[in-house]
């Protein structure tokens, strides 16, 4: 039987607090998405995932492309996932109990997902956004996220998190899921190997 010490439990407790409290935050953002919708709510939206970053929060769509980059290990990225998914159906089927409205608004979006390769791409493309977000907000400015949030939403791309939130506000279940989470962790992963060799570059200047 494996033992945990006090640290680990701790870590492990950190780790599923700042994993649910992502996914409140980009569940306020999807609540304005759904409330507002076109073209207020896309822009709007993009402060859960400001909240994220500067509350050092864990969003799997955030860490994705920088398992190999940061060294996380499946068991990390795999807890972030699930606490993620859980919390943000929560807080979905907690938002459509609130405000009704937003059930209709729902329902409408899950209708249009498909389990397809054009939804596969939808979900790949927006990996991609998110990881050039969060590489640049770590660099120091906040425009990958102001910009490229907006831009997926506009674009119809495929945000898991937010997909999961949505369908809690329906109290349904879609798997389009499976390949928004695919997608997403794949298109994050490219948009980072066809970028490392910049990255080293760079550091190689540097020293």
């Amino acid at each position: 039987m494996t033992s945990f010490s006090i640290k680990d439990k701790k870590s492990i407790i950190e780790l599923i607090n700042k994993s649910i409290g992502a996914a409140f935050l980009i569940s306020l953002g999807n609540y304005v998405l759904l409330k507002l919708g076109n073209p207020l709510g896309p822009f709007l939206f993009a402060l859960g995932l400001l909240g994220v970053c500067y509350m050092g929060q864990n969003l799997f769509t955030g860490k994705a492309g920088f398992v190999i980059e940061d060294h996380i290990n499946i068991q990390t990225i795999s807890i972030i996932l699930i606490v993620n998914l859980i919390s943000g159906y929560l807080f979905g089927l907690i938002y459509g109990y609130a405000d009704p409205d937003l059930i209709t608004v729902a329902n409408s979006k899950i209708l249009s997902w498909e389990f397809s390769l054009a939804f596969f791409i939808k979900a790949f493309l927006c990996g991609t956004i998110m990881y050039i977000a969060v590489k640049m907000y770590k660099q120091g400015t906040p425009l990958g996220i102001i910009y490229g949030i907006p831009l997926f939403i506009f674009c119809g791309f495929q945000h898991c998190i937010a997909n999961i939130i949505t369908l809690g506000v329906a109290a349904s279940f879609d798997l389009s899921i499976i390949l928004a989470i695919i997608g997403n962790f794949v298109g994050s992963l490219f948009i980072w190997y066809i970028s490392k060799d910049v990255e080293i570059k760079k550091n190689k200047k540097k020293s």
